[in-house]
């Protein structure tokens, strides 16, 4: 059997087969920057405008889970219908939520639960539909399973099934959702009638929804709370009570060219990309904020990408039957002589995510551009 030979690899003197390490410049996957992110309001002069509120608000600067916690108090302040209840919730919870309220509140209206997350929220289901307004926490989103039946088959279904009876207020159900557990399950969420399911992207947007969620809606609200924003995006916040209204998305940057679609975290990740497409290829994105992730609001998305003719749907959840997937099947049935190429869709690969891996299972801001060269030029 003749032997194989291989062409020996012959490098020039002094040089090397593989390229220099990247500049800081052009590198892509860099940690965000919340400090200069367009999408906090760094400073008060923001506020009035973006939420609509008198140009006489105060506000102080916090970060997200000190929001959370003002909502809460405003919230317990303003209705003695409201309480407060979940696992380590009494001294602050384990990502500091709650604080003091019980000493503010009251251990009757702010108290700690045994480890039972279908207890929690059995009970909240019972103290709603006896009129209270319960804030029912769970610590994490990998957590609430157990409570699954609990939530689609009583919460979700409750109003429907009384009827004209008048006991149909279910209030507000609040979840936390996790990166160190890995898991996003808003999607399921999602396909269930009845619920209402929330993803804040910053401190101001949490307050004004959260506070919406507990005073505004009849139906409960799966709130869900982005933990590795908790300390790290900060902005100022409006001292008074407000809201934002539910299944209402935000166009966070106008653009003419491609409207990227995201909602919780990974605006931070579009924001970056953005920047890098309008630099490197020259073309204007438009930037939307879900906010509600069910029931979300078509008509933003679609008059968008009707004026973009192309559209990116962003989320770090499992792209299989994802959020991506509903925007893009509505896009395409309801804008489709629009659009200029297919609708993408950047996500969370379809495997479980063990903490060494989430930075290769999650999109980065390298998967967005590439996905956003591959649109405008298709």
């Amino acid at each position: 059997m003749a032997s194989l030979r291989l062409p020996r690899l012959i490098r020039p003197s002094g040089r090397r087969l593989y390229s220099g390490a990247a500049s800081p410049s052009s590198r892509l996957n860099l940690p965000i920057d919340y400090k200069t992110t367009p999408l906090l309001h760094h400073t008060s002069s923001t506020l009035s405008e973006s939420l609509e509120l008198p140009g006489s608000t105060t506000s102080k600067s916090m970060n997200l889970y000190q929001a959370i916690n003002s909502a809460l108090r405003t919230a317990l302040a303003k209705s003695e219908k409201v309480m407060l209840f979940g696992e380590d919730v009494a001294f602050g919870g384990v990502f500091r939520c709650s604080m003091d309220l019980q000493t503010e509140f009251g251990s009757e209206r702010v108290f700690n639960t045994p480890l039972t997350e279908q207890g929690i929220v059995g009970f909240a289901i019972g103290a709603a539909a006896q009129g209270m307004k319960p804030v029912a926490e769970i610590q994490f989103a990998d957590y609430v399973f157990p409570a699954f039946d609990q939530i689609v088959n009583e919460a979700a279904k409750f109003r429907y099934r009384e009827g004209a009876t008048g006991r149909s207020r279910i209030g507000i159900l609040t979840l936390t959702l996790t990166r160190y557990h890995s898991q996003s399950p808003e999607a399921l969420f999602a396909h269930v009638p009845g619920v209402q399911v929330v993803v804040p992207r910053s401190p101001s947007q949490a307050k004004g929804l959260l506070l919406a969620s507990i005073f505004e809606h009849n139906n409960p609200v799966i709130f869900m709370e982005p933990k590795c924003l908790y300390r790290a995006a900060v902005e100022h916040v409006p001292n008074e009570y407000y809201t934002i209204p539910l299944s209402k998305a935000e166009i966070l940057k106008p653009g003419n060219d491609v409207t990227l679609i995201s909602y919780g975290q990974p605006l931070y990740l579009c924001s970056a990309a953005i920047a890098a497409a309008e630099k490197a290829l020259g073309v204007s994105v438009e930037l939307i904020d879900l906010r509600t992730i069910y029931p979300w609001d078509r008509q933003t998305v679609l008059d968008s990408v009707k004026k973009t003719g192309r559209a990116i749907v962003v989320h770090e959840s499992m792209i299989n039957y994802g959020v991506g997937a509903e925007v893009a099947a509505t896009i395409q049935d309801q804008a489709f002589l629009r659009l200029e190429a297919p609708v993408k869709r950047v996500a969370g690969w379809s495997t479980h995510t063990g903490l060494q891996y989430e930075k290769f299972i999650l999109p980065d801001v390298a998967r967005k551009l590439m996905c956003r060269h591959l649109t405008v030029n298709s």
